[in-house]
């Protein structure tokens, strides 16, 4: 149906719900001209093979890094008032929130792609702030976020259950039930969870450590392609037992 396919080495193929496709996208960073392309190959691929239900799960850090953070960010408000979507909240935008509420984050922020996203949408930050121009970026930043922009960052989640799939933005602890695991941990972690060989009771569908080529796992699947170096953004598509990148 999609092309190439691959699949985990498990001892029972996972699936999703009957009639259901998914669509997960992985790390965007700011770049509005790959998700672009990206969207149009999901539509062009919905019209040659039709779904019951198709369903797009964005991984999270749609922002910095890249140049068109506030384009980014545009495309999915709009996306979403026509397409079944469900947008998880990534590292970055827990950043960007905190920016708002505590300039002082700026000093943190600007080390992973906040200078980026603040001149897109129009603030242009010195090379290096002070406490004062801090204050005054993010009130700055405040004036210039849309209200439908700030709307769709507080609707993002921190994970989402489908079939025998999990997605989450970095990882889970392992060990921990999903209704324990904290946010801290579903934006952050690395290592506890890359390197952790045994099931999590579902495969876990993440993004947020870049990879050169999709990482397929028997208990998980790295969709991060580090789109804002590389110029490759991934979508994973599953439908029942099949398994796909585009």
């Amino acid at each position: 149906m999609w092309g190439l396919r691959s699949r985990a080495n498990t001892k029972s193929d996972p699936r999703t719900p009957d009639g259901l496709r998914v669509y997960a996208i992985g790390d965007v960073h700011g770049r509005a001209d790959l998700l672009a392309q990206l969207l149009a190959a999901i539509d062009a691929d919905i019209a040659a093979h039709p779904a019951l239900q198709a369903i797009e799960v964005f991984l999270g850090d749609y922002i910095d890094r890249g140049p068109k953070s506030q384009e980014v960010l545009d495309m999915l408000v709009s996306r979403r008032e026509r397409r079944q979507m469900v947008c998880l909240k990534g590292n970055h935008e827990a950043c960007m929130l905190d920016f708002l509420r505590d300039p002082a984050v700026l000093a943190h922020w600007r080390n992973f792609g906040g200078f980026e996203t603040l001149v897109s949408y129009g603030v242009q930050p010195s090379l290096n702030p002070d406490e004062r121009e801090q204050r005054e970026l993010a009130a700055a930043f405040d004036r210039a976020l849309p209200l439908s922009h700030r709307r769709f960052l507080s609707s993002l989640t921190g994970s989402f259950e489908c079939g025998d799939y999990l997605f989450v933005h970095a990882g889970i602890r392992p060990g921990v039930p999903l209704p324990q695991q904290r946010e801290e941990d579903l934006l952050w972690i690395r290592e506890d969870f890359l390197l952790h060989e045994k099931s999590f009771g579902k495969i876990v569908i993440h993004g947020h450590t870049p990879v050169e080529e999709p990482d397929v796992r028997p208990n998980r699947i790295n969709i991060d392609t580090g789109a804002y170096a590389t110029g490759k953004l991934t979508c994973l598509v599953l439908q029942g037992e099949e398994m796909a990148f585009m």
